[in-house]
């Protein structure tokens, strides 16, 4: 691991420590309410592996926030301006998904994230991921196939979407991939 994902590894799994601690639960009642293994967690909060974004849902929806969130806590210190090079990028080693937190921290309940997704890569998330939130999707560049429980919708460069109900979501992205922010909006 280089040391930059080693350093968000690290501050991401000092979050996780950090929500645990507050909220009073053991490492095994994290572990039982995540479905993520003691020892995972464990490797996680000592920064000792660089965590896939399906585990860090599953982590986040255990503590009542999403990806967004547990990662914006982790990165962010606060201040009205995030300057490019201080905005926290995150990348999940097993899809290539590049995530960057655009949004200063602040008590907006908008936060803004870009992200790159390389062609043939698939991200799924569970519906649970998206009960605390509402957010639109608008695809910078490439394609998209966003499917949205049931439903299938084919994104090209300039489209947006408004997410329905909270619902299992996997975005795919096609040839040559996909670039797209997403809006959310907290509560």
């Amino acid at each position: 691991m280089d040391d930059i994902a080693n350093d968000i590894s690290s501050t991401i799994g000092r979050r996780i420590h950090a929500e645990r601690i507050v909220r009073d639960w053991s490492l095994a009642e994290l572990a039982e309410r995540s479905g993520v293994s003691k020892a995972m967690l464990s490797t996680i909060e000592r920064g000792k592996t660089s965590p896939t974004a399906a585990l860090l849902v599953r982590i986040a929806s255990a503590f009542g926030m999403t990806l967004s969130t547990l990662i914006a806590r982790a990165e962010l210190q606060g201040g009205g301006l995030l300057r490019e090079a201080d905005q926290p990028v995150w990348r999940d080693p097993d899809t290539g998904y590049v995530r960057r937190h655009l949004s200063p921290a602040s008590d907006m309940p908008l936060e803004l994230i870009k992200v790159h997704l390389p062609a043939g890569a698939k991200v799924s998330f569970p519906a649970a991921s998206y009960a605390f939130i509402k957010q639109q999707i608008w695809l910078i560049s490439g394609r998209l196939e966003f499917v949205e429980g049931e439903t299938v919708h084919r994104l090209v460069s300039g489209d947006c979407l408004a997410l329905g109900a909270p619902s299992d979501c996997t975005f795919h992205a096609l040839e040559p991939g996909a670039d797209y922010l997403v809006a959310l909006v907290r509560g």
